[in-house]
């Protein structure tokens, strides 16, 4: 960041508040708009974060998102509105942002980081603010901030709990200190199907975003080994206490991660991929005409009680957490469909349920959202 650009008039103004602040003055403003940083999602982390450094005066910010703006985005993405639905997130996040600070230069990036791109865009800039939702991206994320010495600036949310910490910092601890290994494939639900308080990603992405312009101004503490966890309904704060783990294959004394590698693979999504043919689907259109054909058909629901509330294809529910104990409901001589939401809790419980000696199960595709989508728009989608 060096040298420092200046500050017109109208900047000067834009940021008096900011001026005024001895730990920030004019040297630190300009050390703000001097910065460069890539901004990894523009959803419900990403949203927040990214208008409140826009806001701040950052010089330049990169959105990297390959996702277009769905009406389900609305409750906490709040860069985007209803006129945006369909639109792809990074030219709404652009729109909004200009909007907000015409001083700001956008770079948009609409693809999926990955392991051929990561370093490319890491490399130009100063930070990384990690707005991802899922773990093959995050691993992503934190190599290649180490691997080119870039701060890894975390946020990740799920239901009402948040979390967020500052990694890849020199001598402090990195992703793989805190989660050395990722879950298995489908055991942490994604907020689509586990649910998330639309404010709470508001408050982890400000976090991020105050985390972030510290790192810039080279002011305060930083989240560099600890991890903020804030549970909202309780409205509590824990800080947990973080060691850079000396065996750590990333950012140990002796490091074995080099490169980056295939992360898809690494947190067990191909794999997961790979064992869809083992379990058998069908459509929700061949579902529809099966039924009007007044076949014999079971059909279970897998989803939490809460969700039957909002839409419904009729059924048997049991939630996929109560089928182990409840399966001797179910009769193996039958024709039985499985379905959820979209399909991966459904696909579990098929595979359970082969595994227990079923043959004759299959898993609607797609699940309910399909149903929505293809044969009766009507139908809630959530």
């Amino acid at each position: 960041m060096s040298p420092l650009p200046t500050l017109d008039r109208d900047e000067i103004q834009r940021y008096s508040r900011h001026l005024v602040l001895p730990e920030v003055g004019m040297a630190g403003q300009r050390r703000i708009k001097g910065a460069r940083i890539l901004l990894v999602g523009a959803g419900g982390l990403g949203s927040p974060a990214a208008l409140y450094l826009a806001a701040a005066g950052v010089g330049h910010l990169s959105i990297v998102d390959f996702d277009l703006v769905d009406v389900t985005n609305l409750q906490r993405q709040v860069l985007h509105g209803t006129r945006d639905v369909g639109r792809p997130k990074t030219e709404s996040a652009r729109d909004r942002l200009l909007d907000l600070n015409p001083h700001l230069s956008v770079s948009l990036h609409r693809t999926r980081l990955d392991a051929g791109n990561a370093l490319d865009l890491v490399r130009d800039h100063d930070l990384v603010v990690d707005g991802t939702d899922n773990f093959a991206t995050r691993y992503l994320v934190n190599d290649a901030c180490v691997l080119l010495g870039k701060p890894d600036v975390y946020g990740s949310i799920f239901r009402f709990e948040g979390q967020a910490s500052v990694f890849a910092t020199p001598g402090g601890p990195c992703y793989r200190c805190l989660y050395p290994e990722p879950p298995p494939p489908g055991l942490v639900p994604s907020c689509a199907d586990g649910g998330v308080l639309g404010v709470l990603p508001g408050l982890i992405g400000v976090i991020q975003a105050t985390e972030a312009i510290k790192l810039v101004l080279g002011k305060g503490e930083p989240l560099v080994g600890r991890l903020l966890v804030v549970d909202a309904l309780s409205m509590r704060f824990r800080e947990l206490k973080l060691q850079r783990n000396p065996e750590c294959p990333a950012c140990g004394e002796r490091r074995t991660i080099t490169r980056l590698v295939d992360y898809e693979a690494f947190c067990g999504v191909r794999g997961a991929e790979a064992a869809g043919p083992d379990v058998p689907e069908i459509s929700v259109e061949e579902l529809k005409r099966r039924r009007e054909a007044g076949e014999d058909l079971v059909l279970v629901d897998v989803r939490e009680p809460h969700e039957v509330q909002i839409c419904s294809l009729g059924g048997r529910l049991i939630p996929l957490g109560d089928l182990p104990r409840r399966v001797h409901e179910l009769d193996a001589s039958r024709d039985i469909v499985v379905h959820c939401r979209s399909g991966p809790r459904s696909a579990r419980a098929v595979a359970f349920l082969r595994q227990a000696g079923f043959r004759k199960v299959r898993n609607l595709a797609g699940g309910i959202v399909a149903w929505a989508q293809r044969i009766d728009p009507r139908m809630p989608r959530y």
